[in-house]
């Protein structure tokens, strides 16, 4: 599939602080026409969670629901169980790249089938999501409480099955719109250097290129904190997406790795959408214009000329927005977040 020169159109992160799918998608559809994503909904239950959402399958896999009390809701790898057959089976299906049988289950992604199902939609493109490889290794533990990416064994299926589920993801978005994205959502990498991040650069790229090795459309990257962004600039990721909103000159400090970036025909989607309802109630569409352009003007001081930013560039909210209080909440940095782009598009292209 080949780069496309978005514009600064508008898409979101992912998640959304619905409980119902089909009001989510209504929204979604309602205002991101031309890139919508389906929705994720943790809300509606344990099962959204980005940990669990795309757990089903993975050997000695163990997640505890309780409805009743959140607190005692757990997911984990059980190691104390004899896991040869299972991992057998999970390598076969990997070698012969049998996606079918590692998909995400209705259960664990209302949001996605209701997406699946739009009426009148005809989108440039279509946008999906996945735990990346990182964080999900880094929060998912065995019953002792060790990340699974350490594990010896289990440590090299994270990625493997994480590949099969983005893989088996584009092949149903791809009735949607021919036109894919799957972004893979790496919060942890903010956590980069920090004690107790023990995974190397060249760890971190291998992870991250197994998994994109999966992707046939195009394949992006999000971390909603402030890293190491040459990692992720020196993969083979097609779109960058970070917090412009609250990290907006984290970006900047990777100038020559950026250019090389967008040179070779990448995409930065601009979290330049708020998702506290504070900040949200202190910002126009004029107030987050000026900020997107402050956000870039330090890129066209280094030789990457401001049309190229706005060409290759989306627009986001900072992060999901499963972090707002109401829907009303949520419409609302949506209509902000698709007002801007009409008024940069207008403006600009």
């Amino acid at each position: 599939m080949p780069s496309i020169e978005f514009g600064c159109l508008p898409t979101i992160i992912g998640s959304m602080p619905h409980t119902d799918p089909k009001a989510a998608c209504s929204q979604i559809f309602h205002y991101l026409k031309d890139i919508p994503t389906w929705p994720q909904l943790p809300n509606r239950s344990f099962l959204e969670n980005m940990y669990v959402q795309i757990s089903e399958g993975f050997p000695g896999m163990v997640v505890i629901e309780n409805k009743n009390e959140a607190s005692a809701n757990k997911i984990y790898v059980d190691r104390s169980q004899d896991l040869t057959g299972p991992l057998e089976e999970f390598y076969t299906a990997y070698l012969e790249n049998d996606v079918n049988k590692y998909p995400i289950s209705p259960d664990h992604a209302a949001g996605l089938h209701t997406f699946l199902k739009p009426e009148n939609l005809s989108p440039r493109a279509v946008k999906g999501q996945i735990t990346g490889p990182v964080t999900w290794g880094l929060t998912v533990t065995d019953e002792e409480r060790r990340a699974i990416i350490y594990d010896e064994v289990l440590g090299d299926a994270v990625a493997k099955l994480l590949r099969l589920k983005a893989s088996w993801q584009e092949q149903k978005l791809s009735q949607v719109s021919k036109n894919t994205i799957i972004f893979v959502d790496e919060p942890y990498m903010s956590a980069f250097g920090s004690v107790g991040f023990l995974l190397s650069k060249e760890k971190i790229t291998s992870l991250l290129e197994e998994v994109f090795s999966g992707i046939s459309g195009l394949k992006g990257v999000h971390c909603c904190g402030n890293t190491d962004w040459s990692i992720l600039l020196s993969t083979s990721v097609d779109i960058l997406s970070f917090d412009a909103y609250n990290y907006a000159q984290s970006l900047s400090l990777y100038p020559a790795e950026t250019k090389k970036f967008l040179d070779r025909g990448g995409t930065i989607a601009w979290g330049i959408i708020p998702n506290d309802e504070d900040s949200v109630a202190k910002e126009s569409v004029s107030s987050l214009k000026d900020r997107l352009e402050e956000a870039m003007a330090p890129f066209t001081r280094r030789d990457i000329p401001f049309k190229q930013l706005i060409k290759q560039g989306l627009l986001t909210p900072s992060c999901g927005l499963v972090s707002l209080a109401t829907e009303e909440m949520a419409a609302q940095v949506l209509e902000l977040l698709a007002e801007l782009s009409i008024k940069i598009r207008k403006h600009y292209i």
